[in-house]
């Protein structure tokens, strides 16, 4: 890319959107066939490749606010797909299962993600691609944005002082 090229920016967060937008827009073609999207797809793997979750711990494997993936468990729940059951730990929570539908489409999904994979790796080089992978994943595992939300928390209530008479 060259430095007058339009998209180009010096913002990191605006330039792992605009990639991220690219490749979502081009997996979301490729599985299109099979009913689901990108966001689907990867809800559905991790279901079906670890059993149940409850959404908390999916969120946080997936980095994802937890209300932001029950609005995204909301078309598979109403499809079918996925079911909440009661939590095998604790049976005040609900864990995320697939169901037989969410197997098949899971199914009809996956030979459609392998080629995105495929194509993904033959346009980006398969070092770069796997490259690409550990530094995102080292980006997510850094401790960005942590320190300032605990530094914006309301301080916590002090206890009521007991007065003197």
């Amino acid at each position: 890319m060259s430095q007058d090229d339009p998209q180009r920016t010096l913002c990191n967060c605006l330039a792992l959107r605009q990639a991220s937008r690219h490749v979502t827009q081009f997996y979301d073609q490729v599985l299109a066939p099979s009913g689901i999207r990108t966001t689907q797809y990867s809800i559905l793997h991790r279901v079906q490749s670890q059993g149940p979750l409850t959404v908390n711990a999916l969120a946080d494997q997936l980095v994802m606010d937890p209300s932001t993936l029950t609005h995204n468990l909301r078309p598979l729940l109403k499809d079918g797909f996925v079911v909440l059951e009661v939590g095998r730990a604790d049976r005040r929570q609900r864990a995320i299962a697939i169901t037989p539908e969410g197997q098949g489409v899971y199914r009809k999904a996956r030979p459609l993600w392998l080629r995105a994979q495929a194509d993904f790796e033959r346009a980006v080089g398969d070092t770069q691609a796997s490259a690409l992978r550990d530094l995102l994943a080292a980006v997510s595992r850094t401790g960005l944005g942590e320190a300032e939300a605990q530094a914006e928390a309301p301080p916590a209530p002090k206890a009521a002082a007991r007065r003197r008479r």
